[in-house]
């Protein structure tokens, strides 16, 4: 895959509500083929609902996204087969893997291909072999998720969704729910994922993997995009206020 300048994901003006806590105020985000953009700011700010949005797992109140090809203005609720096409250009790695407990990781890995892109079944499971063997899980095949460490089965949630080649890679928080000792393991695939080419929207308090990997950061702060940059740029010298307070708080005591 190659980076280019063309948007692969372009969000305008984006809104939701759920009840009287409006959590997204007009979002605008736009992500180039082959970019890294991760999304940080405080726990409630919004980041994670844009994930779901960008999946379809929420419908947002207004806006438009267009992913790839895709494209719709949710001025009108999408039809059960636009929010299937908004699917099928993204997929989701979630925070706590959400694996079939009662599968084994490759019938994990090949539930998707199978069940939703009607992909012939040796085909997804030779698929499957490649990329288990390529995050070093190749002789995890057969076991069980309960048998595996958490950042065994996140690289499992990792496999899951790149078997099922979208066009949008999308993390919310992939690290967060993992023992610190192995963190790093997760993170590794994220920065090959990344020289790889992948375009991937990341959710994460990871602030130095974010200033190593992201090609944009976007501070989210009560529902709306405060700043963003180049990470560089974005962590060196924030414009905003509310950013320099956010990264004085998280930032600073890593580097001390």
């Amino acid at each position: 895959m190659s980076h280019t300048d063309a948007p692969l994901l372009q969000v305008t003006g984006l809104e939701k509500s759920f009840g009287d806590n409006h959590v997204l105020r007009g979002i605008d985000l736009t992500v180039a083929s082959g970019q890294v953009v991760c999304l940080i700011g405080p726990s409630g700010s919004g980041k994670t609902t844009v994930l779901r949005c960008l999946n379809g797992l929420e419908t947002p109140d207004a806006g438009v996204v267009s992913v790839g090809e895709w494209r719709h203005d949710f001025e009108t609720a999408p039809t059960k087969t636009q929010r299937a096409a908004l699917r099928d250009a993204s997929a989701m790695v979630f925070q706590h893997h959400n694996l079939f407990p009662h599968l084994t990781v490759l019938e994990n890995v090949i539930e998707g291909p199978v069940h939703a892109k009607r992909m012939p079944r040796a085909e997804a499971i030779a698929e499957a072999e490649r990329l288990l063997a390529r995050v070093g899980l190749a002789e995890k095949r057969d076991a069980y998720p309960h048998e595996l460490s958490g950042g065994q089965q996140q690289r499992v949630g990792i496999v899951r969704a790149l078997a099922l080649a979208p066009d949008l890679l999308l993390f919310d928080e992939p690290t967060s729910a993992l023992d610190p000792e192995l963190v790093g393991e997760v993170l590794q695939v994220l920065k090959e994922l990344a020289d790889e080419g992948w375009t991937m929207v990341i959710v994460t308090h990871e602030l130095q993997f974010a200033r190593q990997v992201a090609d944009q950061v976007v501070f989210f702060d009560g529902g709306v995009v405060v700043e963003r940059g180049a990470p560089e740029d974005l962590f060196r010298a924030p414009a905003e206020e509310r950013t320099r307070r956010f990264l004085d708080r998280i930032l600073r005591p890593l580097e001390d």
